[in-house]
Protein backbone atom coordinates (compact mmCIF):
# COMPACT_ATOMS: atom_id res chain seq x y z
CA UNK A 1 0.00 0.00 0.00
CA UNK A 2 1.29 3.44 -0.89
CA UNK A 3 2.10 6.07 1.72
CA UNK A 4 -0.77 8.16 0.34
CA UNK A 5 -3.28 5.36 0.91
CA UNK A 6 -1.96 4.70 4.41
CA UNK A 7 -2.33 8.36 5.35
CA UNK A 8 -5.85 8.41 3.92
CA UNK A 9 -6.82 5.34 5.96
CA UNK A 10 -5.38 6.85 9.15
CA UNK A 11 -7.24 10.12 8.51
CA UNK A 12 -10.51 8.25 7.95
CA UNK A 13 -10.02 6.21 11.13
CA UNK A 14 -9.36 9.31 13.20
CA UNK A 15 -12.46 10.92 11.70
CA UNK A 16 -14.61 7.95 12.66
CA UNK A 17 -13.18 8.00 16.19
CA UNK A 18 -14.05 11.67 16.41
CA UNK A 19 -17.61 10.99 15.26
CA UNK A 20 -18.02 8.17 17.77
CA UNK A 21 -16.69 10.37 20.57
CA UNK A 22 -19.03 13.19 19.63
CA UNK A 23 -21.94 10.76 19.59
CA UNK A 24 -20.96 9.36 22.99
CA UNK A 25 -20.94 12.87 24.47
CA UNK A 26 -24.40 13.79 23.16
CA UNK A 27 -27.37 13.95 25.53
CA UNK A 28 -28.49 11.72 27.18
CA UNK A 29 -25.38 9.79 28.13
CA UNK A 30 -26.98 7.70 30.89
CA UNK A 31 -30.33 6.94 32.52
CA UNK A 32 -32.65 9.92 33.08
CA UNK A 33 -34.69 10.10 36.28
CA UNK A 34 -38.22 11.45 35.91
CA UNK A 35 -39.24 12.56 39.40
CA UNK A 36 -43.01 12.43 39.97
CA UNK A 37 -44.42 14.32 42.99
CA UNK A 38 -47.30 11.87 43.48
CA UNK A 39 -47.74 8.24 44.55
CA UNK A 40 -47.69 5.38 42.01
CA UNK A 41 -50.93 4.46 40.27
CA UNK A 42 -52.51 7.88 39.73
CA UNK A 43 -53.03 9.66 36.42
CA UNK A 44 -49.77 11.61 36.71
CA UNK A 45 -47.78 8.45 37.41
CA UNK A 46 -49.43 6.64 34.48
CA UNK A 47 -48.65 9.60 32.23
CA UNK A 48 -45.02 9.67 33.39
CA UNK A 49 -44.52 5.98 32.69
CA UNK A 50 -46.09 6.26 29.24
CA UNK A 51 -43.78 9.14 28.31
CA UNK A 52 -40.76 7.43 29.92
CA UNK A 53 -41.26 4.40 27.70
CA UNK A 54 -41.53 6.50 24.54
CA UNK A 55 -38.52 8.65 25.51
CA UNK A 56 -36.48 5.49 25.97
CA UNK A 57 -37.57 4.24 22.55
CA UNK A 58 -36.52 7.47 20.86
CA UNK A 59 -33.36 8.41 22.77
CA UNK A 60 -31.93 4.99 23.63
CA UNK A 61 -31.26 5.57 27.32
CA UNK A 62 -33.51 4.38 30.20
CA UNK A 63 -35.99 6.92 31.57
CA UNK A 64 -36.76 5.86 35.13
CA UNK A 65 -39.84 7.12 37.01
CA UNK A 66 -39.07 7.97 40.63
CA UNK A 67 -42.08 8.75 42.86
CA UNK A 68 -41.47 11.30 45.62
CA UNK A 69 -44.89 12.29 47.01
CA UNK A 70 -45.58 14.52 50.00
CA UNK A 71 -45.64 18.07 51.39
CA UNK A 72 -47.85 19.43 48.63
CA UNK A 73 -45.35 18.18 46.00
CA UNK A 74 -42.55 20.19 47.64
CA UNK A 75 -40.45 17.09 48.47
CA UNK A 76 -40.08 16.29 44.77
CA UNK A 77 -39.58 19.93 43.80
CA UNK A 78 -36.84 20.46 46.39
CA UNK A 79 -35.12 17.25 45.30
CA UNK A 80 -34.96 18.26 41.64
CA UNK A 81 -34.04 21.88 42.38
CA UNK A 82 -30.95 20.57 44.22
CA UNK A 83 -30.06 17.93 41.61
CA UNK A 84 -27.07 18.17 39.29
CA UNK A 85 -28.14 20.34 36.32
CA UNK A 86 -27.07 18.00 33.53
CA UNK A 87 -30.50 17.02 32.21
CA UNK A 88 -30.44 13.54 33.73
CA UNK A 89 -32.85 14.45 36.55
CA UNK A 90 -36.09 16.16 35.56
CA UNK A 91 -39.38 16.86 37.30
CA UNK A 92 -42.86 16.15 36.01
CA UNK A 93 -44.17 19.23 37.77
CA UNK A 94 -47.78 20.07 38.55
CA UNK A 95 -49.53 23.40 39.14
CA UNK A 96 -48.52 23.15 42.78
CA UNK A 97 -44.93 23.99 41.77
CA UNK A 98 -46.04 27.62 41.41
CA UNK A 99 -48.94 27.56 43.87
CA UNK A 100 -46.91 26.42 46.88
CA UNK A 101 -45.00 29.70 47.46
CA UNK A 102 -48.33 31.56 47.61
CA UNK A 103 -49.97 29.30 50.19
CA UNK A 104 -47.12 27.81 52.26
CA UNK A 105 -45.12 30.02 54.60
CA UNK A 106 -41.96 27.93 54.21
CA UNK A 107 -40.92 27.00 50.67
CA UNK A 108 -37.26 26.20 49.95
CA UNK A 109 -37.31 26.68 46.17
CA UNK A 110 -38.12 29.50 43.77
CA UNK A 111 -40.40 28.22 40.96
CA UNK A 112 -38.85 30.66 38.47
CA UNK A 113 -35.18 30.89 39.44
CA UNK A 114 -34.56 27.25 40.40
CA UNK A 115 -35.96 25.51 37.32
CA UNK A 116 -35.58 25.57 33.54
CA UNK A 117 -38.89 24.81 31.75
CA UNK A 118 -38.88 22.11 29.07
CA UNK A 119 -42.51 21.84 27.98
CA UNK A 120 -46.01 21.84 29.39
CA UNK A 121 -47.28 18.43 28.38
CA UNK A 122 -50.93 18.70 29.38
CA UNK A 123 -53.67 20.53 31.19
CA UNK A 124 -55.67 18.48 33.69
CA UNK A 125 -59.34 18.87 32.83
CA UNK A 126 -61.31 19.95 35.89
CA UNK A 127 -65.07 20.28 36.09
CA UNK A 128 -67.62 21.89 38.37
CA UNK A 129 -70.03 19.23 39.61
CA UNK A 130 -73.10 19.58 41.85
CA UNK A 131 -75.39 17.18 43.69
CA UNK A 132 -78.45 16.38 41.54
CA UNK A 133 -80.75 17.79 44.23
CA UNK A 134 -79.42 21.31 43.62
CA UNK A 135 -82.08 23.00 41.43
CA UNK A 136 -79.69 24.22 38.72
CA UNK A 137 -78.82 22.96 35.25
CA UNK A 138 -76.12 25.38 34.15
CA UNK A 139 -73.60 27.90 35.47
CA UNK A 140 -75.95 30.87 35.00
CA UNK A 141 -78.57 29.19 37.18
CA UNK A 142 -75.95 28.19 39.74
CA UNK A 143 -74.71 31.76 40.12
CA UNK A 144 -78.28 33.02 40.52
CA UNK A 145 -79.01 30.32 43.11
CA UNK A 146 -75.86 31.12 45.09
CA UNK A 147 -76.72 34.83 45.17
CA UNK A 148 -80.25 34.07 46.37
CA UNK A 149 -78.99 31.55 48.95
CA UNK A 150 -75.74 32.98 50.35
CA UNK A 151 -73.77 30.68 52.63
CA UNK A 152 -76.27 27.82 52.21
CA UNK A 153 -74.14 25.89 49.73
CA UNK A 154 -71.02 24.04 50.84
CA UNK A 155 -68.28 22.90 48.50
CA UNK A 156 -65.65 20.24 48.99
CA UNK A 157 -61.95 20.73 48.34
CA UNK A 158 -59.21 18.12 48.40
CA UNK A 159 -57.32 20.22 50.95
CA UNK A 160 -56.52 23.80 51.86
CA UNK A 161 -54.40 25.49 49.20
CA UNK A 162 -54.95 22.79 46.58
CA UNK A 163 -56.06 23.56 43.03
CA UNK A 164 -59.66 22.53 43.80
CA UNK A 165 -59.72 24.96 46.72
CA UNK A 166 -58.23 27.83 44.72
CA UNK A 167 -60.54 27.19 41.76
CA UNK A 168 -63.59 27.50 44.01
CA UNK A 169 -62.22 30.69 45.57
CA UNK A 170 -61.51 32.14 42.11
CA UNK A 171 -65.09 31.31 41.12
CA UNK A 172 -66.41 33.00 44.27
CA UNK A 173 -64.35 36.12 43.61
CA UNK A 174 -65.14 36.44 39.91
CA UNK A 175 -68.85 35.50 40.13
CA UNK A 176 -69.32 37.48 43.36
CA UNK A 177 -70.96 34.59 45.23
CA UNK A 178 -70.48 32.91 48.61
CA UNK A 179 -69.96 29.24 49.45
CA UNK A 180 -68.66 27.42 52.51
CA UNK A 181 -65.51 25.31 52.08
CA UNK A 182 -65.37 21.80 53.55
CA UNK A 183 -61.77 20.51 53.22
CA UNK A 184 -61.06 16.80 52.74
CA UNK A 185 -57.92 14.69 52.63
CA UNK A 186 -58.19 13.71 49.00
CA UNK A 187 -60.68 13.54 46.17
CA UNK A 188 -62.32 10.20 47.03
CA UNK A 189 -63.83 11.18 50.41
CA UNK A 190 -64.99 14.54 49.03
CA UNK A 191 -66.72 12.88 46.07
CA UNK A 192 -68.30 10.34 48.43
CA UNK A 193 -69.88 13.17 50.40
CA UNK A 194 -70.94 14.98 47.22
CA UNK A 195 -72.72 11.84 46.00
CA UNK A 196 -74.34 11.46 49.43
CA UNK A 197 -75.51 15.08 49.41
CA UNK A 198 -73.52 16.10 52.47
CA UNK A 199 -71.89 18.80 50.31
CA UNK A 200 -73.55 20.37 47.30
CA UNK A 201 -70.72 21.35 44.98
CA UNK A 202 -67.16 20.47 44.06
CA UNK A 203 -64.40 21.34 41.61
CA UNK A 204 -62.40 18.24 40.71
CA UNK A 205 -60.68 16.39 37.89
CA UNK A 206 -62.91 15.01 35.16
CA UNK A 207 -61.09 11.67 35.43
CA UNK A 208 -62.32 11.16 39.02
CA UNK A 209 -65.74 12.81 38.57
CA UNK A 210 -66.79 11.20 35.29
CA UNK A 211 -67.83 7.76 36.69
CA UNK A 212 -70.30 9.47 39.04
CA UNK A 213 -71.49 11.81 36.29
CA UNK A 214 -72.18 8.89 33.95
CA UNK A 215 -74.22 7.18 36.70
CA UNK A 216 -76.24 10.34 37.30
CA UNK A 217 -74.93 10.72 40.85
CA UNK A 218 -73.19 14.03 40.09
CA UNK A 219 -74.43 16.72 37.72
CA UNK A 220 -71.52 18.32 35.84
CA UNK A 221 -72.24 21.90 34.78
CA UNK A 222 -69.02 23.03 33.10
CA UNK A 223 -65.29 22.62 32.58
CA UNK A 224 -62.86 25.07 34.20
CA UNK A 225 -60.69 25.51 31.10
CA UNK A 226 -60.91 28.83 29.26
CA UNK A 227 -62.36 27.08 26.21
CA UNK A 228 -64.45 23.89 26.01
CA UNK A 229 -62.28 20.80 26.37
CA UNK A 230 -62.02 18.01 23.79
CA UNK A 231 -61.85 15.59 26.72
CA UNK A 232 -65.46 16.42 27.66
CA UNK A 233 -67.26 16.92 24.34
CA UNK A 234 -70.26 19.24 24.44
CA UNK A 235 -69.56 20.56 27.94
CA UNK A 236 -69.50 24.38 28.20
CA UNK A 237 -66.80 26.28 30.05
CA UNK A 238 -67.40 28.43 33.12
CA UNK A 239 -66.07 31.40 31.16
CA UNK A 240 -69.32 31.47 29.17
CA UNK A 241 -71.06 32.75 32.31
CA UNK A 242 -68.02 34.27 34.06
CA UNK A 243 -65.96 36.07 31.38
CA UNK A 244 -62.24 35.62 31.87
CA UNK A 245 -62.52 32.64 34.20
CA UNK A 246 -59.84 30.04 33.51
CA UNK A 247 -58.44 27.41 35.82
CA UNK A 248 -56.17 24.91 34.14
CA UNK A 249 -54.19 22.66 36.46
CA UNK A 250 -51.20 21.54 34.46
CA UNK A 251 -48.43 19.00 34.15
CA UNK A 252 -45.09 19.79 32.57
CA UNK A 253 -41.41 18.93 32.59
CA UNK A 254 -38.83 21.19 34.20
CA UNK A 255 -35.12 20.66 34.88
CA UNK A 256 -32.79 22.14 37.52
CA UNK A 257 -31.72 25.69 36.69
CA UNK A 258 -28.52 25.76 34.64
CA UNK A 259 -29.27 22.61 32.65
CA UNK A 260 -27.40 22.74 29.29
CA UNK A 261 -29.41 24.12 26.40
CA UNK A 262 -28.65 20.98 24.37
CA UNK A 263 -30.38 18.77 26.95
CA UNK A 264 -33.42 21.07 27.12
CA UNK A 265 -33.69 21.13 23.32
CA UNK A 266 -33.36 17.35 22.97
CA UNK A 267 -36.01 16.71 25.63
CA UNK A 268 -38.35 19.38 24.26
CA UNK A 269 -38.09 18.22 20.65
CA UNK A 270 -38.54 14.56 21.55
CA UNK A 271 -41.45 15.17 23.91
CA UNK A 272 -43.36 17.32 21.45
CA UNK A 273 -42.91 14.63 18.79
CA UNK A 274 -44.29 12.03 21.21
CA UNK A 275 -47.26 14.25 22.09
CA UNK A 276 -48.25 14.34 18.41
CA UNK A 277 -48.68 10.54 18.30
CA UNK A 278 -52.35 9.53 18.02
CA UNK A 279 -51.96 6.68 20.50
CA UNK A 280 -50.50 9.08 23.07
CA UNK A 281 -53.27 11.64 22.47
CA UNK A 282 -55.93 8.97 22.96
CA UNK A 283 -54.31 7.83 26.20
CA UNK A 284 -54.18 11.40 27.47
CA UNK A 285 -57.88 11.90 26.72
CA UNK A 286 -58.73 8.69 28.61
CA UNK A 287 -56.89 10.15 31.62
CA UNK A 288 -58.81 13.43 31.40
CA UNK A 289 -55.87 15.38 30.01
CA UNK A 290 -55.66 17.85 27.13
CA UNK A 291 -52.34 17.71 25.22
CA UNK A 292 -50.32 20.98 25.15
CA UNK A 293 -46.67 20.60 24.06
CA UNK A 294 -45.51 24.24 24.03
CA UNK A 295 -42.00 25.70 23.81
CA UNK A 296 -39.76 26.26 26.85
CA UNK A 297 -40.27 30.02 26.44
CA UNK A 298 -44.06 29.70 26.26
CA UNK A 299 -44.07 27.38 29.25
CA UNK A 300 -41.94 29.81 31.26
CA UNK A 301 -44.38 32.64 30.53
CA UNK A 302 -47.34 30.42 31.41
CA UNK A 303 -45.80 29.51 34.78
CA UNK A 304 -45.25 33.20 35.59
CA UNK A 305 -48.88 34.04 34.77
CA UNK A 306 -50.13 31.03 36.74
CA UNK A 307 -48.13 32.09 39.81
CA UNK A 308 -49.59 35.59 39.57
CA UNK A 309 -53.17 34.33 39.19
CA UNK A 310 -53.14 31.95 42.14
CA UNK A 311 -51.07 34.30 44.28
CA UNK A 312 -53.77 36.94 43.89
CA UNK A 313 -56.51 34.40 44.71
CA UNK A 314 -54.67 33.17 47.80
CA UNK A 315 -54.07 36.69 49.11
CA UNK A 316 -57.66 37.78 48.52
CA UNK A 317 -59.03 34.65 50.23
CA UNK A 318 -56.39 34.88 52.99
CA UNK A 319 -55.16 31.33 52.34
CA UNK A 320 -51.92 30.60 54.19
CA UNK A 321 -50.49 27.37 55.55
CA UNK A 322 -47.87 27.63 58.28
Amino acid sequence: MSIKRILSAVTLSLGLIGLNTAHADSFPTKAVNIVVPFSPGGATDILARLLAERLHDKLGQPFVVENKPGAGTMIASNYVAAAKPDGHTILLAASSLGIAPSVYSKVQYDPIKDFDPITQVASVVHVLGVHPSLPVDNIHELIEYLKENPDEVSYGSVGVGTSTHLEAELFKQMANVEMLEIPYKGSAPALTDLVAGRIQLMFDAWASTSPFAKDGKVKVLAVTTKEPSPSVPGMPSISEAVPGFAAMPWLGFVAPAGTPTEAIEVLHTTLTEILEEEEVKERFTSLGLDVIGNTPEEFAEFIKQDIETWGNVARTANIRIE
